[in-house]
């Protein structure tokens, strides 16, 4: 949680201006509790075993199983999703997952007589987009940049920057930019009345650490 708030105090917006300091600073403010609550709530998977970069924002997600298996990068945004951590789950710098997403590690095979469980690890790329509602069964790999669309169901690996839909998921013609350069975490009010004007600056630098 400290190197969290020591990034945002590096990295805050300085105004040289007496009218926009004092709006910066009541924005900080306001914001002072909600800020608490979104850096302390990383501290509980790590203290779980969870591997987790610096300003993750976590909403109210459900994980559930084994929270060694799971490494979330950077500047990640969660919404109210499942993560089932049979398996290993690796989701990497400025992704976002959205409301309702699934991610689930483990199966029944219906070749077994046994009907016993089958599990495999998930990847999601840096800067890819999981919206509303879509699954992603065991041993799938999201590109990065690449986006599942609403609802759908991911059987297979998705390639870079490429955008599926449906069930199961297929590729559209949509495209992607490939030059992705933003922070998703950053224009929550919170973290955004700190950095302010200096989001374009923290953008600048892709991949950055």
């Amino acid at each position: 949680m400290f190197r969290d708030f020591i990034y945002l105090w590096e990295y805050r917006e300085q105004p040289q201006e007496l009218k926009r300091w004092l709006t910066v600073w009541v924005k900080r403010f306001v914001n002072l509790t909600n800020v608490f609550g979104l850096l302390i709530a990383p501290v509980r998977l790590r203290s779980k075993g969870s591997l987790v970069g610096r300003l993750v924002v976590l909403g109210s997600s459900r994980i559930e199983g084994s929270f060694t298996n799971l490494t979330i990068g950077n500047e990640t945004s969660l919404g109210r999703c499942h993560i089932a951590l049979h398996d290993k789950v690796t989701i990497g710098n400025r992704v976002v997952l959205n409301d309702g997403v699934e991610i689930l590690t483990a199966s029944h095979s219906l070749s077994d007589p046994q009907w016993r469980h089958k599990k495999a690890p998930i990847v999601i790329g840096d800067y890819a987009w999981i919206a509303t509602n879509a699954i992603l069964l065991p041993g799938v790999t999201i590109g990065r940049g690449a986006v599942v669309g609403a609802g759908a169901i991911v059987r297979n690996d998705v390639a870079d920057y490429a955008v599926v839909t449906g069930n199961p998921a297929q590729i559209t013609n949509a495209k992607r930019s490939t030059l992705l350069n933003y922070s998703p975490v950053l224009l929550n009010a919170p973290f955004e009345a700190w950095v302010g004007r200096n989001i374009s600056q923290i953008n600048s630098i892709p991949e950055h650490q």
